[in-house]
């Protein structure tokens, strides 16, 4: 495993897994307390299947029960975003994203105080992610996708996407609650 910072966001990593590979197929890990993930304590794993253009995000959760994720694909492809929410970085209303599928078997660690969102690409996907907090409605909380201040490129036509009720009234960037 190792790992690097995203162009746009320091704290965002993309993880490159190891892979090992025979006549039956293949192995890697998919986690391991490597450096960046030491004071992270996942308590929940979550998966998801999604059809082609479905869009889910982008997701948050504020303090105090604010998540990191480490997202896994395990079949297909998606387009991931994380949305920086901190008032305080320089980085601030700024988002990452990148491709990850079953064939590039790269990983995303989005820490706490960003949205998060992804797009199927494939014809369908199955997602694995790990969070260091549990799912508490009160806590949660949505910015639309297509949002104007954010101004996230989502590489297919906006009347592709099919989304959630719930996601599809996500509110606006401006009228969210940040992080410090």
């Amino acid at each position: 495993m190792s790992y690097k910072k995203s162009e746009k966001i320091n704290e965002v990593k993309v993880i490159d897994l190891t892979i090992n590979k025979d006549s039956r197929g293949y192995l890697f890990e998919s986690f391991k307390k490597i450096d960046i993930l030491n004071d992270i304590n996942f308590c929940q794993d979550n998966v998801v299947k999604s059809k082609y253009s479905c869009l889910r995000g982008l997701h948050y959760q504020f303090e105090p029960q604010a998540q990191s994720k480490l997202i896994t694909v395990i079949k297909g492809e998606i387009q991931d975003v994380a949305v920086d929410l901190r008032k305080s970085s320089p980085t601030f209303g700024k988002y990452f994203s990148i491709i990850l599928s079953d064939s590039n078997l790269k990983q995303l660690f989005i820490p706490k105080g960003f949205a998060h969102g992804f797009l199927t690409l494939s014809k369908d996907s199955i997602v694995h992610y790990k969070v260091d907090n549990f799912y508490t409605p009160h806590c949660q909380s949505s910015i639309a996708f297509n949002d104007k201040h954010i101004g996230i490129d989502w590489n297919i036509n906006e009347k592709e996407i099919f989304t959630s009720d719930n996601d599809r009234n996500n509110s606006s960037f401006l009228d969210i609650k940040y992080f410090n």
